[in-house]
Formats: C-alpha cells, structure tokens, sequence
C-alpha cells in the first residue's frame, strides 16, 4: 500500500497561472485550487491540506490576509506566497502576520515552486513527527513508575482545563482562555475569587498545562492558620526546633521545580508576607530557626478573596507582594455570574456522585433546572455540590424533580420576570404591611406545591386552606405548575 500524497491548495485569482502551477505539481502532489480567499477557507475546511501557496493580489481579501486567518485557524500549515512586489518592509510586515514560510517573485520557474513545495511538506512532515514524539517523551521519560502514575491519574481524573464546565456563553470562556496562555509562561498567578467558585481547581489546571506539569504540586490554605504554623509548613524547620529533635522539610522544598498555590494568601501576617516576597523575589528562604538560606526554583500561585486590593490600600498587605504575584491576575466570577453553568455543572455533579454512590440518577426536570439556575448560591460550587448530593439521596427516580430542592432554594426567586422576585428584599423594603405579607406568600405557596409536585390537595392540607381558598391564592397571584401538568386529584 503507497502512502498517501501531501495536498497543496493553490489560490489565484487568474486560471491560468492556477494550471500553471498545478501543471508545475500535479506529479508529486494532490493539488486543489481556489480562485478568492473565501473560496481557499472553504476548500481548507473540506480538505486535509499541507501547504498552501497564494497570490498577494486578489480581490476582496488579499493572500496576506488570506494566510493570517489559516495561520488563526490551522497554524501548522505550510504558507507560501506569490508576489510581484519585493518590499523589504512589506515581506517583514507579512511574516509576521501571516507566519509567511517562503516568498516567491513573479515570474517564478516551475521548479522553483516545486522546490518550495517539497520543502513546505517536508516541513510539515516534520512538524507533526515532532509533535508526537514531543507527546510520546512527556510520557515516557521519566524512569520512576510512580511519578509517572500519578500523572496518568491526574489526567485520568480530569483535573486540567477540560474540567472546567461552562458554557458557550459563560464569562468563564474568556477566563481559561488566558489561563492557558498564561499556563506556558513560568511567571507568578494570582486567583481572586470567592471561597468555593474553584481557585484550586485553576491552579491545579494551570499547573498541568505548564512545562512544569510532570514536577510536584502542593498547595497551602492560609485561611485560618496562624503565620507560625504557616511558616513551619511553607518552609521547614531546623533540628532541635521541633519536638522529638527532627528536621521539617517545607512545602518551598518539596514543590522545588514544580508549583505552590497559597491560598487565602490575604491572610498572611506581615512576618510571612516578607518571606514570600523574598521567596518570590529572589528564589530563597530559612527554615524556621535556621540561619543557612535554601533555594528553590519553584513557579508560586497565590489565591485571594476579592478584596485583597483593600487590604493593599489599608497598609495590610505588602504592595511589593502583590504587584509581583499579579503580573497575571486571573478572576474567577462567583457561581450566581455564571447563570448558564449551573446546569452543566449540576449534571456533572450528579454523574459523578450516581457513580461513586452507585445509585441511578441521570438528569433534573426542567423545573428543578430553573430552580438551580435562579438560586444566588452564596456558597458557590461546593453549596451546588451538597445541594446535588442531598438531591440524589432523596431521589426514588431516576429524573430528579424540583420537589427534592432545599426549601430555602425553592423560597427563591423563580426567575428574573417571577411574580416574587421583589421578595428578596422584602423584610427592608418600603411598602405597606399587606402588600410585603403578600409577597411572602407567594414564596411560600410555590415552595410548597413545589415540594408536594403540584398536589393542590396536599398543599391545602399542609397550608391549612381548603382546596377552594388555595384556588383562589392561586389564581390572584397568577402561580402555576411550570411544566403545565394537569393533575388528576384536581380535575373537576
């Protein structure tokens, strides 16, 4: 069986030179053409293409233009340009647009193009046999079996970015794109974001997308934890400090080559927070009653509640720490900004826990869905998560429905358009005495009928109304069953 041939797309607006060049080709290369750029995205989107060669002059979009969007969208494409200009400052000006590998000036000769070519799928060739060895060496050159399962079951577990659910239209987007280019450069993270939205969880991602990826990972919560406990952890302590006579090795020891997230970092007294500007400054550190200075070269990712910058402003904390730990500063929204995920993240809370606990459950109703998506969470993903799991050990189906939602979520608004959503503030808002108690009861009927899936007959009796006065709540207020059910008990 031959191997396949390398595919070169040709585009030019004038058919002749397009046959002259696949004339100059065709024997060594499977050769698709296109006259216009728009035509050339097409064909690329179609095709498996190795190289491409374009004119400059088209029209509509030129082939500079043209080669930096296939640079945007297939950047290990070979790109190839014809042109009749030789514009010192032109040709710069499109390398490094369009990544430009080779210029040919008209007229060419047929072999110079096939040359190029041949040098362009060479290069291609080449590029991907890199690609999977550079793959197959992160994998197999480490010796110790045990390094190297860990990180298989770090993998395995989902901890990189691809664990971070959202949205297509979730602010969340635009956060990971730059926490993957950030993730490539060895420079200082800072995470600020509410306890609970997954400050953790990006550093861990951001540590598995680096070049220190197969090096340790430790992490440290500041929250909580006095600064002399903080420095006997971070960085160790001499012999005879301890009881028992035995050295401690720290954290800035252990994570040498590799990455420290600290979180709570607001939380640093102003004893550590010179250790850590100096950990962070110059690569060096004491151990707690020592004198000799150690290094580690270590990448340092520090998280922080919101109102860390106040705490800068008040003399708190060391403006030198800061500005230095947010070169990159990455701000993850609380879960309430983030209204399209909690969906997504609800499901995959509940496979996962179905899973561990080994019990079916595969999706919510669409009103326990509104439910969830409406509700603050104030305890953000962890809140989410307990929620989930109180819901899946209620559960006697397998579609869990919003009867098994906490009450206090289901006194919730049921949307931004809700009858109640004014109920929020209804305890210090203005207004008389009937119509604040009426905006509680709205909450509480649809709480109720909630939980007892819109048996009026239940409701009442839990209520203390009859079938009638419920009725008649009902229908003032304008509350209905969501999905549009109608119940037998209920008929008339």
């Amino acid at each position: 069986m031959t191997a396949s041939r390398p595919t070169v797309l040709l585009v030019d607006d004038e058919p002749h030179s397009l046959a002259a060049m696949r004339m100059a080709l065709e024997d060594e290369f499977d050769c698709i053409t296109a006259g216009d750029a728009d035509e050339a995205v097409r064909r690329m989107e179609e095709d498996w293409v190795q190289v491409v060669i374009s004119d400059q002059r088209m029209p509509g979009r030129t082939g500079v233009e043209l080669l930096t969007e296939l640079r945007e969208r297939w950047p290990e494409v070979v790109r190839i340009m014809i042109t009749g200009y030789t514009d010192p400052a032109a040709m710069a000006g499109a390398i490094n647009d369009a990544g430009i590998h080779q210029f040919l000036t008209k007229p060419w000769h047929p072999e110079q193009l096939l040359m190029a070519t041949r040098n362009g799928a060479r290069l291609f060739a080449l590029a991907r046999e890199n690609q999977r060895l550079a793959l197959e060496m992160r994998f197999l050159t480490s010796t110790a079996q045990g390094r190297l399962e860990k990180r298989r079951a770090a993998l395995r577990e989902g901890l990189g970015f691809d664990s971070l659910l959202c949205s297509p239209m979730s602010p969340m987007r635009a956060l990971i794109a730059t926490a993957r280019q950030v993730a490539s450069f060895d420079v200082p993270v800072l995470i600020s974001g509410e306890a609970g939205t997954g400050r953790a969880r990006l550093a861990r991602a951001i540590h598995l997308s680096s070049l220190r990826s197969d090096r340790p990972f430790h992490a440290l919560s500041l929250a909580g934890l006095p600064d002399d406990i903080a420095m006997l952890e971070l960085f160790g302590a001499k012999r005879g400090i301890l009881p028992g006579g035995s050295n401690k090795i720290g954290l800035a020891q252990k994570a040498d080559r590799g990455t420290l997230l600290i979180d709570g970092i607001e939380h640093a007294g102003p004893a550590l927070q010179l250790a850590l500007w100096r950990l962070l400054d110059e690569g060096t550190f004491s151990p707690v009653g020592g004198h000799e200075v150690l290094t580690s070269n270590l990448r340092l990712i520090a998280a922080a509640g919101a109102h860390l910058p106040a705490r800068v402003a008040d003399g708190r904390f060391r403006p030198d720490l800061y500005y230095a730990l947010s070169v990159t500063e990455l701000a993850l929204p609380p879960l309430r900004a983030r209204r399209g995920d909690v969906a997504i993240l609800a499901q995959h809370f509940l496979a996962d826990l179905a899973a561990r606990h080994g019990k079916q459950a595969h999706g919510f109703t669409p009103a326990a869905l509104e439910f969830l998506e409406n509700y603050d969470w104030p305890g953000n993903l962890a809140e989410l998560r307990n929620e989930v799991m109180r819901m899946l050990i209620a559960a006697q189906e397998p579609v869990l429905g919003a009867e098994l939602i906490s009450r206090s979520i289901l006194q919730a608004p049921p949307s931004d358009s809700g009858a109640d959503r004014s109920a929020d503030a209804v305890l210090t808002a203005a207004g008389t005495l009937k119509d604040r108690v009426e905006l509680i009861e709205m909450r509480v009927l649809r709480e109720t009928l909630t939980r007892h899936r819109w048996n009026k007959s239940r409701a009442a009796a839990e209520l203390g109304l009859s079938r009638v006065g419920l009725r008649a709540k009902l229908e003032r207020y304008g509350i209905a069953d969501p999905s549009g059910r109608v119940h037998e008990e209920e008929e008339d």
